[in-house]
């Protein structure tokens, strides 16, 4: 079976340097890079299926954003917002596009989808073409409250198996897996920390920026993504859980008609947001990045 290789690269922030772990998949002398990007408690490893999928046509690269997984934690958990995370990107970008082929293509599932439109709303940006899956600039305000208060809940499991069945409820609305797929969905993201206990392998400083969040900021957030969606000009792909709570049916239909004009797709039985580890979904990616 084809395996990743672990990479790091060294990024800057106002409270000093830090280190982002990526996996890179395929063949390094690909000039054909993807970049997936995962959720706010979510790690690299969610990519491994599409990964392996995309392998032969792509070298893919697949970040633990700051703060997750095996990237290191930020000195100033104030700074676990999108400004960081695409200024970050940067920096793996440098690292991983070679000079005669400053393109990317853009797999940015919820918060990673945030980052890239971040990034794609800049002049000069290298995304040719972007994914962005169950997210957009309008973020409905029960569902951020609802994902703001599972981020902050420091919670220590007294097994592998009480853990996994917290991440399996908290993540039911990724729709039907089967057992041996929620396993990989909880052990991407639990480790044994120094007591022998079960924890979320994230920083819960994450969650500070959630709950410093007033009504005020959040409209100025709303306008601010609006104002980069509309900036963005590359070929988009929405994707939409049919069940989402995050990206309502009426800012899709905004999405298709403002900024980039994105073809929108619909995935069914499936809320917040479609995992991408089922061949169907995947398919869906395949045909508008490589069709």
């Amino acid at each position: 079976m084809l395996e990743a290789k672990i990479k790091s690269v060294q990024c800057l922030s106002l409270a000093g340097l830090h280190r982002m772990s990526y996996k890179e998949w395929g063949d390094e002398g690909n000039p054909n890079v993807l970049l997936c990007v995962h959720g706010v408690t979510r790690v690299g490893d969610d990519f491994d299926s599409m990964a392996r999928a995309f392998a032969s046509d792509y070298r893919v690269i697949c970040p633990d954003i700051v703060g997750r997984g095996r990237s290191d934690w930020l000195r100033n958990p104030q700074l676990y917002v999108i400004p960081q995370y695409v200024s970050d990107i940067v920096t793996l970008l440098a690292r991983v596009l070679p000079d005669e082929h400053q393109q990317v293509d853009w797999f940015g599932t919820s918060m990673g989808g945030l980052i890239g439109m971040g990034l794609a709303s800049l002049p000069g940006n290298p995304i040719r073409k972007l994914v962005l899956n169950d997210i957009g600039p309008t973020l409905a305000t029960q569902a951020m409250q609802r994902i703001g208060d599972y981020i902050g809940q420091d919670l220590r499991f007294d097994s592998f198996e009480q853990g996994a069945r917290f991440v399996r409820d908290v993540s039911v609305s990724f729709g039907e897996h089967t057992e041996d797929e929620w396993h990989k969905l909880a052990a991407d993201v639990l480790r044994q920390d120094k007591d022998g206990k079960w924890v979320r392998h994230y920083d819960m400083g994450l969650a500070l920026p959630f709950r410093s969040a007033t009504p005020e900021k959040a409209e100025a957030d709303q306008a601010m993504l609006w104002a980069a969606y509309d900036a963005i000009t590359c070929p988009t792909l929405l994707l939409r859980g049919a069940q989402s709570d995050l990206l309502s049916p009426e800012t899709a239909q905004q999405m298709t008609q403002r900024g980039p004009k994105a073809q929108l797709v619909e995935i069914p039985n499936v809320g917040h947001a479609p995992t991408f580890i089922h061949d169907d979904q995947i398919q869906i990616a395949k045909q508008f990045l490589l069709g």
